[in-house]
C-alpha cells in the first residue's frame, strides 16, 4: 500500500493544481484590482513557492494528519472533514448492509434452484439494478415515496444521537439507492460462485455421508462461495463512495460529498486534496481488509502463507 498512496497523493496534488482558478482570487473577488494584497495573500498561502516545494511541504504535513486550514471556512482541515465523516460512513454502511442481506440469501436461492421463478425473477433485478444509475433512482424513490405517497421525508439529516428514529427515515431512501447497484453484483456473484462449488467433491462428500441439505449449503458451500464476494466488495467500495457524492447532493446530507463539491466550486484547492486522499485511502484499506477476510474464510489461504514464509 505504501507506494500506492505515494503515488496517489502525487496525482491528487498534481491534478488539483490543475484545476482553473486561484485560490487567492476567490478569497479577494475576481474583481479586486489591488496586486499588492493579491502578491500578499499568494505568500500567506504558500502560493508562490514552485510546486515541488509545495508537495513535499503538504505530503509531510499529512503524514501527521494536518492538512492545513480551509481556504473557505479558515478552520482547519481535520476539524472540517471530521465534522461531515458520520453522515457518510453512516450512508456507506447503512448501503452495504443493505446489500449483503439481500444479496446473500436472494443469490444462494438462485443457485439452489436454477431456471426457477425466483431465479428469473432475480436475474432481471440484477440487471434492472446494474442499469439503473445512483442519482436517478434517488430521485426516483424521493418522488415516490416522499411526494406522492408521503411515507418517508424526501431530505436531510439529524444525527442518530439526537433522534434514531427519525434519523433511520432519513436515511432510508438514499441508503436503498445506493445499494442497488451494489446488490445486483453481488447477486450475480453469490449464484455462480455457490453453483460451482456445489459441484465441488467436498460437497458431494458431504452430502454422501448422509448431512442435511441446509447444513451442507451452510456449513461447507456458502463459506467458501463468499470469497468473491469478498473481493467484490473490496473492488466496489469506489463505486460505493462515489455513489455516496451524488446522494448527498441529491437528498441533502451534510456528509463528504457534499463538502468535495462545494469545495471544489469554491476552488479551495486544500481541503479538495485531503479529501481525495482520505476517500483514496479508504478504498486501499478496503482491499487490504478484504485480503485479510480470505483467511478467515478460507483456511487454505493461511496454510498456504505460512508455508510460503
Amino acid at each position: 500500500m505504501i507506494p500506492v498512496v505515494v503515488i496517489v497523493s502525487f496525482l491528487v496534488f498534481a491534478l488539483v493544481n490543475l484545476l482553473p482558478g486561484d485560490p487567492a482570487l476567490m478569497i479577494l473577488g475576481e474583481n479586486n484590482s489591488d496586486p499588492t494584497a493579491y502578491a500578499r495573500l499568494r505568500t500567506q498561502l504558500g502560493l508562490d513557492r514552485p510546486l515541488p516545494v509545495q508537495y513535499v511541504d503538504w505530503a509531510t504535513h499529512a503524514l501527521t494528519g494536518d492538512f492545513g486550514s480551509s481556504l473557505r471556512d479558515r478552520l482547519p482541515i481535520r476539524e472540517v472533514i471530521g465534522a461531515r465523516v458520520l453522515p457518510t460512513l453512516e450512508l456507506a454502511f447503512l448501503g452495504l448492509v443493505l446489500s449483503l442481506l439481500i444479496s446473500i440469501p436472494v443469490g444462494a436461492l438462485s443457485a439452489l434452484k436454477p431456471g426457477s421463478f425466483l431465479d428469473s425473477v432475480a436475474t432481471v433485478a440484477a440487471l434492472s439494478g446494474v442499469a439503473v444509475p445512483h442519482f436517478f433512482l434517488g430521485i426516483l424513490l424521493i418522488e415516490v415515496f416522499a411526494v406522492d405517497w408521503h411515507l418517508l421525508p424526501p431530505s436531510g439529516y439529524i444525527p442518530p444521537w439526537e433522534d434514531l428514529g427519525a434519523n433511520l427515515r432519513l436515511m432510508l431512501l438514499p441508503a436503498i439507492a445506493l445499494s442497488t447497484g451494489l446488490t445486483a453484483v453481488q447477486m450475480r456473484h453469490v449464484r455462480s460462485s455457490l453453483l460451482e462449488v456445489l459441484h465441488q467433491e467436498y460437497v458431494l462428500t458431504a452430502r454422501a455421508k448422509g448431512l442435511r441439505g441446509h447444513s451442507v449449503v451452510l456449513g461447507h458451500a456458502l463459506r467458501n462461495a463468499l470469497i468473491p464476494l469478498v473481493t467484490i466488495l473490496g473492488l466496489e467500495m469506489g463505486s460505493l463512495i462515489s455513489g455516496t457524492v451524488i446522494l448527498e447532493i441529491i437528498f441533502s446530507i451534510p456528509g463528504m460529498g457534499r463538502l468535495l463539491v462545494d469545495s471544489i466550486t469554491f476552488r479551495d484547492y486544500p481541503t479538495v486534496q485531503a479529501m481525495v486522499l482520505l476517500l483514496a485511502l479508504t478504498v486501499l484499506l478496503a482491499n487490504l481488509i478484504a485480503d485479510l477476510t480470505y483467511g478467515v474464510l478460507d483456511p487454505r489461504v493461511r496454510y498456504g502463507a505460512r508455508s510460503a514464509a
